[in-house]
């Protein structure tokens, strides 16, 4: 199997690593960096329990090659917090009681944040348009969508 050397920026720090060709992100992240609020749901891209930012947009971790990666700037559910500050949508996961196994809620708090990264303001059927790939086998998803629309509403003055 052949080995590539690739160069990616992981939750703010430069990463150079050793990996086989078809080797996902999701591995990568998850064995390689240590990065476990990564989950891999179904390894298929149906549920998007390893939802990921990659240059600002969601992807599937598990259907993501690692060497897909080279240069892009990756952000996962670690990388999130700022000064010791969860992200709005976060805080409003939290607030909302809107979690129960918490197995999907890295990959909805990821698409959530991207969501609100483009449009601050979001209609209910944009949210729900922006979470179709994560899949809540628990909760639903109105305590889904209340936070992130409570994170739109009051998040960037937290």
């Amino acid at each position: 199997m052949a080995k590539h050397i690739i160069s990616l920026t992981v939750n703010g720090v430069r990463e150079y690593v050793e990996v086989p060709s078809n080797m996902t992100l999701l591995t990568l992240l998850r064995e390689r960096l240590g990065l476990t609020g990564t989950k891999d749901g179904c390894s298929a891209g149906e549920c998007g329990a390893c939802t990921v930012l990659m240059n600002f947009e969601p992807v599937n971790a598990c259907l993501t090659l690692a060497v897909e990666a080279e240069d892009a700037v990756i952000l996962t559910v670690e990388g999130l917090p700022q000064d010791g500050r969860l992200d709005p949508v976060q805080q409003a996961i939290i607030d909302h009681g809107a979690t129960q196994c918490g197995f999907c809620t890295p990959g909805v708090i990821l698409s959530a944040r991207a969501l609100l990264d483009r449009n601050p303001s979001p209609s209910e059927w944009e949210i729900k348009d922006a979470l179709r790939g994560n899949l809540c086998r628990c909760t639903g998803y109105t305590r889904i969508i209340r936070a992130i629309q409570d994170a739109a509403v009051g998040g960037a003055d937290d």
